[in-house]
């Protein structure tokens, strides 16, 4: 789990198949959807499967079958760049999707490895589509998360390309403020569940940078850090280094 406060919100052993009866219902995919819309998409829905931490979802060239929800747990999606570093795309955090970066080529982009114990549901495309074409409502829904997706492919090349590495780091946590928020957990204190290494070839920066600007920001009195445990002390001025612009959450 993310961490511990998640397991009041999302119980693996007591969370059903079917998307209406399921507690983040209002975070993914059926957001906007009725509730006889929820009941059909929810018999799309596979049997949820729990990925281990350091497992592969999916692959880079994996064929592409369906779309995945989480519902618990975290997972970091990464492809290669041309000069064979490894870049980070995402973390992924409950109540968001993965895999619609692959509907063009029908082949994953991209890995996506499990950073801990992460619960998934898969949404098989062909009864999906056979489904979008019945419910307006859906339809609508899959063009609003592929916009989200564009939004947040944008953000991304901006941040890496105009933003300072302070800037970078405080739009970060912003970022998993505002969307641990959305799980209605404490969102000013949580576990980082990706190592600072990630952080950093997410983020475009240098470990050795991470780890400063964590100590930098601690001494600052803007968080509190306690091993992957992160406490955001000052919002209002990560909200200003972050110029005000916070990583896309995945808004659907």
């Amino acid at each position: 789990m993310t961490m511990g406060k998640i397991a009041a919100i999302v119980n693996i052993n007591e969370m059903k198949v079917a998307c209406e009866d399921c507690s983040l219902r209002e975070l993914c995919l059926p957001l906007g959807l009725n509730d006889e819309d929820i009941g059909h998409l929810g018999k799309l829905v596979k049997r949820k499967h729990t990925v281990k931490k350091g497992e592969f979802l999916y692959r880079i060239g994996d064929t592409f079958s369906g779309l995945f929800a989480i519902n618990a747990g975290s997972i970091k999606t990464s492809e290669l760049a041309r000069n064979g570093h490894v870049q980070i795309t995402g973390f992924h955090l409950p109540g968001e999707l993965l895999g619609m970066d692959a509907i063009s080529s029908e082949r994953h982009p991209c890995d996506a490895v499990a950073l801990e114990a992460t619960e998934v549901c898969e949404i098989p495309l062909d009864t999906l589509e056979e489904l979008a074409r019945k419910v307006p409502g859906l339809q609508r829904q899959l063009l609003r998360i592929m916009s989200s997706e564009i939004l947040k492919e944008e953000t991304l090349l901006m941040m890496l390309g105009k933003m300072s590495a302070e800037g970078r780091m405080a739009a970060c946590l912003m970022s998993f403020y505002e969307r641990f928020d959305r799980l209605g957990i404490s969102s000013r204190k949580f576990r980082l569940t990706m190592s600072r290494q990630d952080i950093g070839d997410y983020l475009g920066l240098a470990l050795e940078t991470v780890s400063r600007l964590f100590s930098r920001f601690q001494d600052e009195g803007l968080i509190k850090v306690e091993g992957r445990h992160v406490e955001l002390l000052d919002l209002d001025e990560l909200w200003r280094l972050a110029g005000g612009q916070v990583m896309p959450r995945h808004k659907v």
